[in-house]
């Protein structure tokens, strides 16, 4: 069925396809018919909780950040059977990102190029909406309230995804990424340190060992001054180079991260062997995701496993469509695993098609 809706939503431009299928998923989950839909979803069970940087998952499946970048649909992503949803990336002031169009499909590779610029509606605003969505679902499990597919208050792990404003010098970066770590720390699970997107100018020179030790370091000493720390992770570009993973590496391990995203979105072109120069020229800058990122992802993630001697725990992201990605991703060395390009090109069905085969796979 997804089939046909899906060549139905590429009939339009992207970003505006995004938006429509989830609102319509919104009024659609209104419907009593259509709520009963959504028990069909398979959030756990069958071995498939995990324990990753003192949290609690239902499954391993996630929502990597950028798709409900604004905590829109919190609820319709539950209901799908997501374990945990990173919203984000979150900057402390609105901002409307890049021009449009900024998001392109490329069905030739299941690879998607965006170019978004952390748009969002600003910290406030975000935060005070996941809080009045907690509050909602907690007031529901006090009322017995809740509706078919959604899972108990504090089951489904939030993430907060944070950056800077595209205005602020990277000198001040700190400042931003305090800010929004202050303002989320009571409404999300973990944090995650975003300093290696491609499309806001000069954000991926933070990455360099000085730079990120200023913002990793400050937040945690504001972490630990907290009674109860939240888990800190660092999300990095897949264009690193050997020694640059190093430097993450011995930085992560100084001072204690609680876990790495592995990887975004990619600079990189050179995978894109169906498209011509001058439609990848047409396209433009931006970042690269989906199929043509699974081999590098998975490369990166073997690597720092082993260098670490699987210290510290590692999100998979990149490339990830099937069960069998996602197995590659865990038997590498990943503890959890986040969708986004392969939700737009597999559809609602990805988590329970995942989560289905990971049982499977356990059972054998």
């Amino acid at each position: 069925m997804y089939r046909l809706l899906r060549k139905i939503l590429f009939c339009i431009p992207p970003e505006e396809a995004h938006y429509f299928s989830m609102d319509s998923l919104t009024v659609a989950g209104k419907l009593p018919w259509i709520k009963n839909i959504f028990s069909y979803r398979t959030p756990g069970g069958a071995g498939l909780q995990k324990e990753a940087f003192g949290l609690q998952f239902i499954n391993p499946v996630g929502l990597g950040a950028g798709f409900d970048k604004n905590a829109l649909y919190l609820s319709e992503l539950e209901k799908i059977g997501f374990g945990f949803i990173e919203i984000g990336t979150v900057t402390p002031r609105p901002q409307a990102g890049n021009d449009k169009p900024r998001l392109f499909r490329i069905p030739e590779h299941q690879a998607l190029i965006n170019r978004m610029g952390f748009n969002n509606d600003g910290v406030k605003v975000i935060g005070e909406r996941v809080r009045t969505w907690k509050n909602k679902k907690r007031n529901a499990l006090k009322n017995k309230e809740t509706e078919p597919g959604s899972s108990t208050a504090g089951s489904l792990i939030i993430g907060g995804n944070i950056g800077k404003n595209k205005d602020t010098p990277n000198e001040n970066a700190w400042k931003d990424y305090e800010i929004c770590f202050r303002e989320l720390f009571d409404c999300v699970d973990y944090f995650v340190v975003n300093v290696s997107s491609p499309n806001t100018p000069g954000l991926r020179e933070l990455q360099e060992k000085d730079s990120l030790n200023k913002i990793l370091s400050h937040l945690q000493t504001i972490n630990r001054q907290q009674e109860a720390p939240k888990p800190l992770l660092l999300k990095i570009a897949p264009d690193l180079s050997p020694d640059q993973v190093n430097d993450v590496l011995d930085l992560a391990m100084e001072i204690k991260l609680d876990g790495l995203v592995v990887a975004n979105t990619t600079i990189s072109r050179d995978s894109l062997h169906k498209l011509s120069p001058e439609k990848i020229k047409e396209i433009g800058p931006g970042g690269l995701s989906g199929r043509p990122l699974k081999e590098r992802s998975t490369e990166m993630i073997k690597y720092i496993h082993e260098k670490t001697r699987g210290q510290i725990p590692l999100i998979a992201s990149g490339g990830i469509f099937t069960a069998a990605d996602a197995i590659e991703k865990l038997e590498a060395g990943a503890t959890l695993v986040q969708v986004w390009t392969g939700f737009i090109y597999q559809g609602p069905g990805i988590v329970k098609d995942i989560c289905r085969g990971l049982a499977k796979k356990l059972q054998n």
